[in-house]
């Protein structure tokens, strides 16, 4: 599989990026990352998720205890806010 970019779309050529080149070993599978954005004033805590690579990630939020739990059932890594600053904010839209 070959993920491709709008550019590459619009002139019709594969993306140079291809799933089968990462690595993806049950080891790097199995862990899951964490980097707390924010906690909301009502509870909540604003968290990135990954799995297997930190810069690939998923914007969710669950109140504090289920937070928690999340956490400890999947085992997760937190990330500091020197590794987010290293990884960059990708919701940034040009």
């Amino acid at each position: 599989m070959t993920m491709e970019t709008p550019q590459d779309r619009a002139a019709g050529q594969p993306g140079p990026f291809s799933l089968d080149s990462l690595n993806t070993d049950a080891a790097t599978l199995a862990r899951r990352y964490v980097r707390v954005i924010s906690h909301q004033p009502n509870g909540v805590v604003m968290f990135e998720f990954s799995v297997g690579w930190p810069d690939m990630s998923v914007e969710l939020a669950l109140p504090e205890p289920q937070f928690k739990e999340f956490c400890s059932k999947n085992h997760v890594e937190f990330l500091t806010d020197a590794v987010g600053e290293k990884l960059g904010d990708q919701h940034d839209i040009d």
